[in-house]
C-alpha cells in the first residue's frame, strides 16, 4: 500500500468532513433559529441530498470522463465559493428561504461524484485484493469518524461566540485545505487495465440490477436509508427542542462519531478474520440494538451512549460492503458502478428527511425514534440474510454489459 497518497487522501477526508460535520450541524441550526420551523429544517437537509439521487448515476459519466482525482480537485475548488456565498447573502439580508433551498442544493450535486472518485482511486493506489480494498476503506471510514468526533462539538462550542452562519467559513476553508492535499500529494493514477468502454451512462445501473448479490442489497439500503434519515433528522431537533443547547447537539454527534472511530479501528481489525459480508451482516443487526433505548426519554449523557454503540458497528458495514462491491465490478464500469451506488442509497433519503419533519409536527422525538427502531430492526435482519448468504462471494455473477 502506497503510504504518502493514502495518507494524503485520508488527511483530505478528515479536514473536509472536519468542515463538513461542523456544517451538518450549524446548517439545520441556523434554519431553526432563524425560522422555528422543524419542517423547513427537513426541507433544507432533503434539498442538500436530493442531487445525489437525482445526478448519482449521471455523475459516473464524470468520473470516467475526468478520472478520479481530477474529479475530486474539481469538486473540492467547487464547494469553496458556493459555501462562502451563504454567509455572505446572510449578512446582507439577501439569504431568502429559496435561495438557501437554491444554493443547498448546488452543494449537493458534488457529493456523488466526490464519493464514488474517492471509492474508484484506492485500487490505483492500493490493488485489487478485496481484503486490502476493505482496510482502505475502513481507514478512510475512520478518517471520517474522526472528523465527526470533532466536527459537531466544535461547532457546538462556536455556535453561541460566531454564529451558525458563520461556521460556513470554517467548511469552505477545509474544502481548499483538501485541494492543496490532492493536488500535491495524490499522484495522477495509473488506470487500472480494463476495458475502455463501459456501455453508456446506464452501464453502472445494469450492472447493479443484474447482479445477484447488489441487487437485493441495494434496496435493502433504500429502505435502511429512510429510516437513518429520519433519525438524523430528529436528532438536531431533539436537542433544540427538549434541551434547547448546541453544545448538547454537538454533544450528540460527537458521541456517534466517537462510536464510529472507535468501530473504525475495531473494522480494520476484523476485516483480516472474519469474511467482509460476514462483518457487515452482523455489524448492521448489532447495530440496531442501541435504536431501542431512545424512545425512552432518555438524559443527553443516555442519548449520546446510545448513539456511541449505534455508530460504534456502521464502520463494520460500510468498509466491508464497499470493498466487495469493488472487487466485484470489472475496472472500466466502477466510476458507474460507484454512482449507482450512491443514487440506489439515497433514492430515500429526501423522503426520509421530508417523512421526519412531517412526524415531528405532531409527534414527539421519541416517538419517531421508536417507529424508526421498528424500521431499521426489521430492514436490518434482511440485509442481514443477504449479506451472509453470499459471505464468501466475491465474484461478479452479472453477465457482461452490452456496449
Amino acid at each position: 500500500m502506497k503510504k504518502t497518497p493514502i495518507a494524503a487522501l485520508v488527511s483530505a477526508e478528515v479536514i473536509s468532513i472536519l468542515g463538513s460535520r461542523m456544517t451538518y450541524l450549524a446548517l439545520p441550526w441556523f434554519v431553526l433559529v432563524t425560522t422555528g420551523s422543524v419542517a423547513k429544517m427537513t426541507y433544507v437537509l432533503a434539498v442538500e441530498i436530493l442531487p445525489m439521487a437525482i445526478f448519482g448515476i449521471p455523475s459516473g459519466m464524470l468520473v470516467e470522463k475526468l478520472g478520479a482525482r481530477q474529479t475530486m480537485l474539481v469538486c473540492d475548488a467547487a464547494r469553496i465559493p458556493l459555501l462562502v456565498s451563504l454567509p455572505l447573502l446572510h449578512s446582507a439580508g439577501l439569504l431568502g428561504f429559496p435561495l438557501l433551498l437554491a444554493l443547498v442544493f448546488l452543494l449537493g450535486c458534488f457529493m456523488a461524484p466526490y464519493f464514488a472518485a474517492q471509492r474508484v482511486i484506492l485500487p490505483e493506489l492500493v490493488g485489487e485484493d478485496e481484503r486490502t480494498i476493505s482496510q482502505a476503506n475502513s481507514l478512510i471510514e475512520g478518517g471520517t469518524a474522526f472528523a465527526a468526533l470533532a466536527g459537531p462539538a466544535l461547532a457546538g462550542v462556536l455556535i453561541p461566540f460566531m454564529s451558525a452562519a458563520n461556521i460556513l467559513y470554517v467548511d469552505a476553508a477545509t474544502y481548499a485545505v483538501s485541494f492543496l492535499l490532492l493536488a500535491v500529494f495524490v499522484p495522477r493514477a495509473r488506470k487500472l487495465e480494463g476495458a475502455p468502454s463501459s456501455g453508456g451512462v446506464l452501464a453502472g445501473i445494469r450492472f447493479f440490477v443484474r447482479d445477484r448479490l447488489l441487487a437485493p442489497m441495494g434496496a435493502t439500503v433504500i429502505a435502511l436509508n429512510f429510516v437513518g434519515s429520519a433519525i438524523s433528522a430528529t436528532i438536531p431537533f431533539y436537542a433544540f427542542d427538549v434541551f434547547e443547547s448546541p453544545r448538547t447537539a454537538g454533544l450528540f454527534y460527537t458521541a456517534g462519531g466517537a462510536g464510529a472511530l472507535a468501530g473504525s479501528i475495531f473494522a480494520m481489525v476484523a476485516v483480516k478474520r472474519v469474511a467482509p459480508l460476514r462483518l457487515a451482516g452482523l455489524g448492521m443487526v448489532a447495530a440496531t440494538l442501541p435504536l431501542w433505548l431512545l424512545p425512552f426519554g432518555l438524559p443527553a449523557w443516555g442519548v449520546m451512549c446510545a448513539l456511541f454503540a449505534m455508530m460504534f458497528f456502521i464502520p463494520m458495514v460500510n468498509g466491508p460492503v464497499i470493498g466487495t462491491i469493488t472487487s466485484r465490478t470489472p475496472v472500466e464500469l466502477r466510476p458507474k458502478v460507484m454512482t449507482a451506488l450512491i443514487t440506489v442509497s439515497t433514492l430515500s433519503a429526501p423522503l426520509g428527511f421530508l417523512a421526519a419533519g412531517q412526524l415531528l409536527g405532531t409527534w414527539e422525538p421519541t416517538r419517531v425514534f421508536g417507529a424508526a427502531a421498528i424500521g431499521m430492526t426489521a430492514t436490518a435482519l434482511v440485509f442481514a440474510s443477504i449479506a451472509l448468504r453470499h459471505r464468501e462471494d466475491a465474484t461478479p455473477e452479472a453477465p457482461p454489459v452490452p456496449a
